[in-house]
């Protein structure tokens, strides 16, 4: 994230700069359902990131403050993920955004089952 406010033109220019990655916005899907997953699981989940990728966006995210990143010394290594409360406070974005989208999957006749679940629970 750009240290210096002044630099953004707008606040839209900010949110972007921190979850406009290639799949940023799926990795605090994922964590915002699961409260915390390891690096597995969320390649598993998203099997359309390469781990090069996973790991660059989590590291970005990590660095924006929006993942919290917990290393466990033991045989083996183990890695959680979790949101932060940063990344705890864009969840009625992501909210906004499932509900935005399942709109516009049912205009298009493709509902989507797995996110009318979501948005029951």
């Amino acid at each position: 994230m750009k240290t210096c406010p002044d630099a953004y033109h707008c606040p839209v220019e900010a949110t972007i700069d921190i979850v406009g990655g290639k799949h940023k916005v799926l990795i605090l899907w994922h964590l915002s359902k699961a409260g915390v997953l390891r690096f597995g699981e969320l390649q598993r989940r998203m099997s359309q990131a390469t781990p090069k990728m996973l790991t660059q966006q989590l590291r970005e995210l990590e660095a924006d403050g929006m993942v919290h990143r917990e290393l466990y010394h033991q045989v083996p290594p183990k890695t959680e993920y979790s949101l932060t409360q940063r990344g705890v406070s864009f969840v009625p974005v992501l909210n906004a955004m499932c509900a935005w989208g399942k709109d516009v999957l049912d205009e298009v006749g493709k509902p989507s089952p797995e996110t009318s679940e979501v948005l029951a629970g």
